[in-house]
């Protein structure tokens, strides 16, 4: 069984709701970004998504661009993050999920990637501009080499694609909670709850729901319904705010238990 569909066997034999961290690799450094992952899976993460640096991050808000902007000035590429992730594999037992954009596996070459990718430790990866309908090439590398290629549900999308994009899927099924860029929001859009069960009806893959989730009352609200909560631009905001602080480590940690906490075992009928 791959690290992936393990982790969600065991969390629905739990009775839990996976927690899905995001950091934007090499904000503010490498090795801190290394730090900040070994923290979160010790503090309760249950799958670890590690953004690729790109030039034109077009789904991210102003918080993740910023963090990608510092990250590409300091000189990180793809290639040094699938170092980083073979340098810290052997600490971090958590799977590992890439969010990125095409361009840059089309510039590392889409074989290589999945093979590089998959030999490194990296589980799954989320390419946000790859429609199924133009990832045949990419899916086929990606199973080859082992490595889950995971697609994205829209809040416009209709049931016929919801089941296109339910079938491409690898893991699990990644569902945008709302119209418009990542970042947190005061509150979550009131149809993601039909939104889910309309889903739910569809597939019996894992779905987690990112995009505007940032406190642990939101992820409480989104854990009744999901399989599990991804949060990015709550954590990289406070990366950004504690920034060569010596107690980001720390804050991070205690951030995302919280977020975990409300996302144990517990009734979520």
């Amino acid at each position: 069984m791959k690290r992936l569909e393990a982790v969600f066997a065991a969390l629905r034999a739990r009775g839990e709701r996976a927690l899905l961290p995001y950091f934007t690799a090499g904000d503010p450094s490498l090795a801190v970004t290394r730090r900040l992952v070994i923290e979160a899976a010790a503090r309760g993460a249950d799958i670890v998504e590690l953004g690729v640096p790109f030039s034109d991050p077009l789904a991210d808000g102003p918080v993740i661009q910023r963090a990608t902007q510092r990250a590409r000035a300091a000189g990180v590429t793809l290639p040094r993050v699938l170092e980083l992730v073979r340098e810290m594999r052997g600490d971090v037992a958590t799977p590992l999920v890439f969010l990125t954009y095409y361009n840059p596996i089309l510039a590392f070459g889409l074989k290589a990637f999945a093979h590089t990718a998959a030999e490194a430790g990296v589980d799954g990866v989320i390419v946000a501009d790859l429609p199924p309908e133009e990832a045949g090439a990419l899916r086929a590398e990606a199973d080859a080499a082992g490595l889950e290629l995971i697609h994205m549900v829209a809040p416009t999308s209709t049931p016929e694609r919801m089941r296109k994009i339910a079938r491409a899927s690898g893991a699990f099924i990644y569902m945008v909670a709302l119209t418009g860029v990542t970042g947190a929001r005061a509150e979550l859009p009131p149809e993601l709850a039909r939104h889910l069960r309309l889903l739910r009806g569809i597939t019996t893959k894992p779905i987690c729901v990112g995009f505007g989730i940032g406190t642990a009352e939101q992820a409480e609200a989104v854990g009744r319904l999901a399989d599990g909560v991804a949060v990015g631009s709550a954590i990289v905001d406070l990366v950004e705010r504690h920034a060569g602080s010596p107690d980001l480590i720390t804050k991070v940690g205690d951030f995302i238990a919280a977020l975990k906490a409300p996302l144990r075992a517990r009734d979520h009928a």
